[in-house]
């Protein structure tokens, strides 16, 4: 939605460079939702929480037209906690990026997504949000697995066929991969989250090819995350874990490499992906099979996971099942419920939700189920 005068109003301190600009455009997103989860091993959690089927954000966007088909624009996306009103430590920490583009294609600057992460959350019905995410079942985490700081892109044009593609090198700027913590009595190294605090890793390399033409779309990434400590741990639900994966020297790359796809058939929309990490002997495989059937204001949201990490004594398992019903009010206001089990296997521990939407993570090997009712508002 064009809101010139309202952005230039709120945001003074950019109305000097607001002025210059051909656009510029405020736009965001709430979604709160009533949550219950239970998780095997702690007391029961209503909570209303965020983020169900959208992440709440708020969001400023401009462009300038430089004449001869050269434009230049900026992206500033900040997550908002609608539940509490706060936002979160980085202010801009969804995407902070300045952009230059034209006939050649894009060059973009800043902290953004990963091409490695657009497999997971656009192949995946339910948009790597809510109860319903895909990525509760993942192992093996970094602090890059979402977005990079420090990064410099390119994107292909468009135009070319249907093909579709970028690069993206980030720079560490001297980050430590790990941070030693202790959980449940050890002492381990996590690369991922520390009591939901991102670690900034080493640098990160990566790119994203694809292909589209009517109702098919399929893309394959893959990235070199370097480390700067001696281990990469492991994170599932959003929770640090311990795995005991304590491992001596100084750790290999963690290479990632994902292919997803999906194909619209009027009645059904289906997508998936397959994902590999592997970093020294440790190897995670994992899948997500899901779907969207439209009907009438209506969408049902179906959506399989599975997660297997070997290399360990035993292998550690983690699959999930989630279903969502929408109507949408409108193009804009659309309500929802969503449903959700997580199974943990050898000794996993990932839940359906992170933070204060649970008790406490699950009791190794054990269960995780949930259910949220919520309202989602674009503007």
């Amino acid at each position: 939605m064009k809101k010139s005068l309202l952005a230039l109003a709120v945001l003074g301190a950019f109305a000097g460079v607001a002025s210059a600009q051909s656009s510029v455009t405020l736009y965001g997103t709430l979604d709160l939702s009533g949550k219950y989860v239970k998780n095997d091993g702690s007391a029961k959690r209503y909570s209303l929480s965020q983020d169900g089927i959208n992440s709440s954000q708020l969001g400023i966007k401009a462009t300038e037209d430089l004449g001869g088909g050269l434009k230049a624009g900026f992206v500033l996306l900040s997550g908002i906690n609608a539940d509490t009103g706060s936002s979160n430590s980085k202010f801009w920490n969804r995407r902070a990026t300045v952009s230059l583009w034209g006939n050649f294609g894009e060059v973009r600057l800043g902290r953004d997504y990963t091409p490695t992460f657009w497999n997971n959350t656009i192949f995946d019905a339910f948009g790597t949000n809510g109860l319903g995410d895909s990525s509760h079942v993942l192992q093996l985490a970094t602090a890059t697995f979402v977005r990079a700081d420090n990064s410099v892109q390119y994107f292909l044009p468009s135009g070319i066929g249907g093909v579709y593609g970028q690069f993206m090198a980030a720079a560490g700027e001297g980050g430590n991969a790990g941070v030693t913590t202790t959980v449940n009595g050890v002492a381990t190294v996590n690369t991922a989250q520390v009591n939901g605090s991102n670690i900034n890793p080493g640098r990160y390399i990566g790119g994203r090819v694809g292909f589209a033409a009517g109702p098919f779309d399929v893309a394959v990434a893959y990235a070199q995350q370097r480390f700067t400590g001696n281990f990469i741990g492991t994170t599932a639900g959003g929770v640090a874990i311990q795995r005991n994966l304590n491992l001596a020297g100084t750790v290999a790359d963690q290479k990632t490499l994902n292919i997803g796809g999906s194909y619209d058939l009027g009645v059904v929309k289906l997508m998936g992906y397959f994902n590999r990490d592997t970093v020294e002997s440790l190897k995670e495989n994992r899948f997500s099979l899901s779907g969207v059937i439209p009907f009438g204001q209506s969408e049902v949201h179906l959506g399989y996971e599975n997660s297997k990490l070997t290399g360990l004594p035993s292998d550690q398992k983690i699959d999930q099942f989630a279903a969502t019903y929408q109507y949408n009010l409108s193009k804009r206001t659309a309500m929802y419920t969503t449903a959700s089990m997580l199974k943990n296997k050898n000794g996993t521990s990932a839940s359906v939700t992170s933070g204060t939407a649970q008790t406490a993570a699950p009791t190794a090997g054990g269960k995780s189920k949930g259910i949220e009712f919520g309202l989602r508002h674009f503007f």
